[in-house]
């Protein structure tokens, strides 16, 4: 873990802006950077809510197979493919699930909040042990934004929330585990944490967030006989473009490390 600790130190030094990260291995060992500081959550806020949906699938107060029909009024704009797709189409929750997190759609994901309103979601997040980590508003919801709301994590509690979807506890049961399982491996956005992780040596399943003021990822690591667990938030940049390079750099550090430790 020194020569982890030392590799992150040396990437972030340099680095003009503020830094989140927590990694967390799966027999206990962790780094940790600012983790528990509050960041505006961008599209990580799906990653928790993700982690309710199935935690209501397990106690059979969502039926994951239900249709939604979707109208003009539901749409939204940025990240999503639903925006431009036909009017009066019907998905699957369980289809919704899987466009808010493999393409961060953003029309999903507020359909998805309206299921059960912003106040049970958080009572749910609180529940989880989600302490910080609240919605305060929906997807691309500009006039919130303006009065001062916003949806907020920390690394810590991210990667409390990838545990738990991963199996720990068993809070979302083996259904749940291998339906988050699935998602999460069919993640579209892996310019971040996975850019430059050899894949035939692991497995990254991860999910992004971005705005113009931050850049952040996610990403559940496994290979050589480990697991890892990881999130990086990044706001206060000057250039995203480096924020995104020092997050790529940041990945391939962890799987380095999960290589040579065993060498």
């Amino acid at each position: 873990m020194k020569n982890l600790k030392q590799k992150i130190d040396d990437e972030l030094r340099n680095f003009k802006g503020r830094v989140g990260l927590k990694i967390m291995f799966e027999d206990g060992e962790s780094l940790s950077i600012l983790h528990h500081d509050i960041f505006q959550s961008a599209s990580l806020i799906k990653v928790p809510l993700l982690l309710v949906l199935l935690l209501k699938n397990k106690k059979r107060e969502v039926n994951l197979e239900e249709k939604m029909t979707i109208s003009e009024e539901n749409k939204v704009g940025g990240s999503g493919v639903i925006q431009v797709l036909s009017n009066d189409l019907s998905l699957s929750i369980k289809d919704l699930m899987t466009l808010m997190i493999t393409v961060s759609d953003n029309t999903a994901t507020n359909m998805l909040i309206n299921l059960f309103g912003i106040d049970e979601i958080n009572e749910s997040f609180r529940q989880i042990g989600l302490t910080q980590t609240v919605l305060n508003r929906k997807m691309i919801d500009f006039a919130a934004i303006e009065q001062g709301k916003d949806n907020f994590t920390t690394p810590d509690e991210i990667v409390h929330c990838l545990q738990l979807l991963d199996g720990k506890a068993d809070l979302i049961g083996h259904e749940g585990r291998l339906i988050a399982e699935q998602i999460l491996s069919n993640q579209q956005f892996r310019d971040k944490l996975p850019a430059l992780i050899e894949t035939e040596r692991y497995t990254v399943l991860n999910k992004t967030g971005e705005l113009p003021t931050a850049e952040h990822d996610c990403a559940i690591i496994r290979g050589q006989g480990r697991k890892v667990y990881v999130a990086v938030l990044m706001d206060r940049f000057v250039d995203s473009y480096e924020a995104k390079q020092t997050i790529n750099r940041v990945g391939k550090h962890i799987s380095d490390y999960l290589r040579t430790d065993l060498a």
